[in-house]
């Protein structure tokens, strides 16, 4: 009677000490089998990576056994003083066999019951590539050994010391993104396989001795006297400014992903001073954006006749700003009182009806309505016998564009109308108890945000030289707010870092079709989980979001 009762509870024991890792192998074959299904895995099967050894189709395949293999050996070793080599490593072989047992079944179950009809993507193709071309069963055989040997390695790379793993695992993911990188920018197909082991090894090395290095470099330019640290520090920043005015060299293509980042920019570092310094939540922020462009292209086309006079583009940028600084002032009035959602609602209203103004036929003689407006001039026109084309030139626009707002934003961070922003940012209430005059105090962050959307606005009209209502909708203004969450709210080298990621990054998977918003989507939901703060945030948001794990 007592050895029953004593063994039953350790046999559940046993099971619930199980029980996460077979809930994680669960969930990463129902995330197979969505990648399957969607097909993602099909559609860049020939997109090689190593060439003749793995594609973009199998390395994705393949990162679901490696992230899902790590989470269960992560969970195996949660609470435990050492970690359970043998423990974690069954953890991580369970995960891949049940990751591999669904896409079996998926192999086994699709034909018979015409699992087609309703997922298009579940085709021989498909099937094809889960055996790895050795059909049924001995591709699923293999399929579930890979899956086992693969989940039980990534529990193994959880196992190596942390400075080790991290540099394992940059050195395997930098293959696919210079791989990517080549064939984006340079029309590749892919590296070799001993190009791969080189940037493998290089990777490694770079990320193994790069912290203790760092820390090593700065410990030393800490001991320098002022004036010397100032040098190196101007002498670093004039590096980097060359590197980037020689960024247009790459190419026309490269170029025109720089010009829609370096836009995304501009966008970003304007709202940032709406959302980030002062805390208010505007969600129609794309409508001073399209008040510029509109501007600039009604001064410059001669497509539209009734203003009687037709300006060149550098001519009609000051009025471009000044028109989207008075829509911030003319928007910030009737929203003085309003706060939080209810603010963002309002916003969000106010740029659906200037798209809809945009577009009505009423307007169309003012305006272009829905045919828009083209033929308007370029910033920069390209010198005869240059080898750049328009949108490199355009570049240096939006360069000085950018250089021009991140001056402004910072200027006034650490001004006095900065550290009023930042406190009815905090609390509205206190800061008018404290003397603050809020409504001086929001108008000029509607009127500095506006008119740097509407400085982007009429850069973005030379870019494409025409306008249309369509270009300015909703999902710009999220775009942007993206843009800035992810970077690190109030953060200005952290717009930098979210345009790089949101907006670099889809543009370098263009190819991939509708696929590389899959992409922008899993980043999206990674940083929220595990950096909520942003990539580069303001010292003191973070301390806000991590003041828990301080404690």
């Amino acid at each position: 009677m007592t050895a029953t009762s004593v063994r039953v509870p350790m046999a559940a024991s046993q099971g619930n000490r199980w029980s996460p890792v077979i809930k994680i192998g669960l969930l990463g074959g129902g995330v197979a089998i969505y990648l399957a299904l969607v097909g993602i895995l099909t559609a860049l099967a020939n997109r090689m990576i190593i060439t003749k050894v793995i594609s973009l189709g199998q390395i994705i395949l393949l990162s679901v056994f490696i992230i899902f293999g790590y989470m269960a050996a992560q969970r195996a070793a949660a609470g435990q003083a050492k970690r359970p080599i043998v423990r974690c490593l069954l953890s991580g072989a369970i995960a891949g066999l049940l990751i591999s047992l669904f896409l079996s079944a998926l192999v086994v179950i699709a034909p018979i019951i015409n699992l087609r009809s309703v997922f298009i993507n579940a085709s021989p193709e498909l099937f094809d590539l889960l055996t790895l071309g050795r059909g049924v069963p001995d591709g699923l055989l293999l399929l579930i050994g890979i899956g086992v040997a693969v989940g039980a390695l990534s529990a193994g790379l959880f196992l190596l010391p942390d400075r080790l793993r991290r540099s394992v695992g940059m050195g395997l993911l930098a293959i696919p993104i210079v791989s990517i990188l080549n064939s984006s920018l340079f029309a590749g197909r892919g590296i070799s396989a001993l190009q791969a082991a080189a940037v493998f090894v290089i990777a490694l090395v770079i990320t193994f001795f790069w912290q203790p290095a760092r820390t090593a470099t700065s410990q030393r330019l800490s001991a320098l006297p002022t004036k010397q640290q100032r040098a190196v520090a101007t002498l670093a920043y004039i590096i980097l400014g060359i590197g980037v005015l020689l960024l247009p060299l790459l190419g026309p293509y490269p170029a025109e992903i720089l010009d829609t980042v370096g836009l995304y920019i501009l966008l970003g570092l304007g709202l940032n001073i709406v959302v980030g310094f002062a805390g208010l939540l505007d969600l129609g922020y794309v409508a001073f954006f399209a008040l510029g462009a509109y501007t600039v292209g009604i001064l410059t086309s001669p497509e539209i006749q009734w203003v009687g006079v037709q300006l060149t583009w550098w001519q009609a940028l000051p009025f471009a700003v000044i028109v989207g600084t008075l829509a911030g002032v003319i928007l910030g009035i009737p929203v003085l009182q309003m706060r939080g959602d209810y603010l963002a609602i309002v916003t969000l209203g106010f740029g659906e009806i200037i798209r809809l103004i945009f577009l009505s036929d009423w307007l169309k003689p003012l305006v272009g309505g829905s045919n828009g407006i083209t033929r308007i001039p370029r910033a920069l026109p390209v010198p005869a016998g240059s080898r750049l084309s328009d949108q490199q030139m355009l570049f240096y626009v939006i360069l000085a564009g950018i250089l021009v707002a991140a001056f402004i934003a910072t200027r006034l961070k650490y001004s006095r109308l900065g550290r009023n922003w930042a406190a009815m940012r905090e609390d509205e209430d206190v800061a008018q108890a404290m003397g603050i005059n809020l409504v001086r105090t929001k108008l000029m962050a509607f009127a500095t945000g506006a008119g740097l959307s509407a400085l982007s606005g009429a850069i973005f009209a030379s870019k494409l030289t025409s306008v249309y209502p369509h270009s300015f909708n909703l999902l710009v203004s999220i775009n942007i707010l993206a843009v800035i969450i992810v970077g690190g709210l109030g953060s200005i080298p952290g717009v930098i870092v979210g345009a790089l990621v949101l907006v670099g990054l889809p543009e370098l998977l263009r190819e991939f079709a509708e696929y590389r918003l899959l992409v922008y989507g899993a980043v999206l939901v990674f940083m929220m989980l595990k950096r909520p703060e942003g990539l580069l945030p303001e010292a003191r948001r973070k301390l806000e979001l991590h003041e828990a794990d301080e404690a």
